[in-house]
Order: C-alpha cells, then structure tokens, then sequence
C-alpha cells in the first residue's frame, strides 16, 4: 500500500452487505488539489492476481454528488471478477471544467502507475459512469490519445480499453437550448451546463465545444457502450442518439441500448437523488426491474431498426469483458 495513502480499517467496511469475495478500501487519494485532496474507493475480488478495473463516475449534474453515488459496486465486482474505483472529481462549485476531466484523467494515471499495489492490469482500465459522470467517461476515453491536455500539472497515459457511458451529455449548448421545451419555466444560467463552464454555453462557445464529447470523436476512440431511458426529460435520449451515430461514422466500436419508459438516474441507488427533481428521476429502477426492454444499436446498423432486447446491469460487464478480451 502507498505510504501517501491512508486506507480506512476494514471495521470501517459494512461487512453484511459486502460479499466475503469482495475486498473495499474507503478513502485512498489519487491526487492533491487545492480544495483538498481527491479520493476514491476500491472494491477488489479476493484473489491474489492483477485484475482489470472500471472507474466508476458518479452523476449529479457536476454540482452535487460524490462517490458513494454509485449502484452496488460489490456486487458488479463479484459478478465480473474486477475491481472497480469510485473516485471523487471536483465540483462545479469548487472549480470550473476542465478540472472535472483532468481529475479523471489524474485517477486513471494514478491507478495505472500504481497497479502493482493495488492489484491491478495497467492495460486492463476501463470507465463507467452516470449523468455527469458519463459526460467525463466519454471525454477522458475520447481524449485517452493526448498525453497532455492545456492546463494539466503533467504528462501521463490516459488511455483506457473501454467506456461505458449511461444518459451522457454529449452536447452542452443543444442540451441547455432546448431545457425550456422539456422543463417550462428553468433558468438556462443556473442550469448545470452553465455552472459547468461558467455561463450559457451560447456565450461560452470555445468551453462549451471542449466540454462537448460529441466534438471529440476520432477514430482512435475506445469501444464505447450507450445506454438511455426514452423517458429521459433531464438529458434527452436523442443525445445518445447523437452520439452513437457519429462513433458509428467513424468507424468505432459503439453500442446504444435505449431503455423503454426509463427517466434519469436509473443507475442511482434508491433514495438518493442527485437532483432535487424527483418526478424526472428513476433511482433504483433497473435494480428493481432487474431486466428492462430496451432497443439494442451497434456500430454496423446505427441507422436502422434497433433489434428489441433487455437492458440489465449485466449487459454493462458483458461489454467490458467482450472488449478487455481482445
């Protein structure tokens, strides 16, 4: 264990919900910065032998949120055989983008420098997240091939071998030109776009084209899952949409599942909102409905009928393994 880090004693760890398979250390650092230092948890199989792991990204609109806001990351680590590391970013309010994305990219730096500790593949990284959090998978999985971006303290490696993305922005100015259709009477400058980048995308162009993952897309991009309820209010479905479409031009590995009748925040836990919006939310669904129906998109017919299917937090491992394989 890395003498900078100081792990939380296992008496510290809810052992009734853990499975006995399943090894967590709370608070470790990954980095420094001037609003404090940034943490992340570590689910580990129990086995003594490098595993691949997924950063998980948590959701919350980049202003609220940390990483406990996360599904049942136990149980996604007994069931796939990786670990994973939920990882805290700085907020909005702390500081404006790009430190969101740098953070990110810090972590991934981090935790492939340090794999031998903590029981890692280097080459076996990969990126999950919600909301917020998928908007910054797909940037740092987009921009995986710059080994330094403008502002960043120093160079590194920040590729990843894959990116799962659920309900992302992709595009903050059409997200925040079209709130006033979904959402009657919102201010586009409170909106969590704008506190992002420090105004209405419309007079911030140059940061809101950078914050834009759908403005990142080359065909160096890491294979890519989508997923997004068609009843989303909060980030319109047609974002994924969007996106999906233009990896598919590209000639990249995409997937898209839209989920039927699905709202915002299905990955959440139960009772824990990352907005104030209760009525736009659906936390806890897909871990009560296990398996809901969904239409099914991949990169060699985007432009066609979806083929009906399931969406289940299965299908989020299963791509992760697929793409980790070869």
């Amino acid at each position: 264990m890395s003498s900078h880090n100081r792990p939380v004693q296992s008496a510290d760890v809810d052992a009734v919900s853990v499975p006995s398979s399943v090894q967590v250390t709370h608070g470790l650092v990954y980095a420094r910065r001037d609003t404090g230092e940034l943490l992340f948890d570590l689910y580990h199989p129990a086995v003594d032998h490098p595993v691949p792991v997924i950063i998980w990204l948590h959701g919350g609109g980049w202003f609220t949120g940390d990483r406990t806001l996360s599904p049942d990351l136990s149980q996604i680590v007994a069931q796939s055989g990786y670990a994973v590391a939920s990882i805290d970013y700085r907020l909005s309010g702390q500081a404006l983008f790009p430190a969101q994305l740098h953070d990110v990219r810090a972590a991934v730096r981090f935790l492939r420098s340090n794999a031998h500790t903590y029981g890692l593949d280097p080459q076996g990284i990969c990126l999950w997240g919600a909301s917020a959090g998928g908007h910054l998978a797909l940037l740092v999985g987009l921009t995986g091939p710059v080994r330094q971006l403008p502002g960043e303290d120093e160079p590194g490696e920040t590729r990843v071998a894959a990116v799962a993305a659920s309900y992302p922005p992709i595009d903050l100015l059409d997200i925040v030109d079209q709130a006033a259709e979904r959402l009657p009477g919102t201010d586009p400058l409170s909106s969590p776009e704008a506190r992002l980048i420090g105004g209405h995308p419309a007079q911030h162009p140059r940061a809101s084209k950078y914050a834009s993952p759908l403005n990142w897309i080359t065909p160096l991009a890491p294979p890519i899952q989508l997923s997004h309820g068609l009843a989303d209010p909060l980030v319109p479905y047609h974002q994924s949409v969007r996106m999906h479409e233009a990896l598919a031009a590209a000639g990249t590995a995409s997937e898209l599942y839209l989920v039927d009748e699905y709202k915002h925040g299905f990955l959440n836990p139960a009772g824990r909102l990352d907005v104030a919006l209760s009525a736009v939310m659906d936390d806890g669904r897909l871990v009560d409905e296990q398996t809901p129906p969904a239409w099914y998109y991949d990169a060699e017919h985007s432009d066609e009928q979806g083929q009906r299917t399931t969406f289940s937090f299965a299908h989020v491992t299963d791509f992760f393994q697929r793409h980790l394989a070869q």
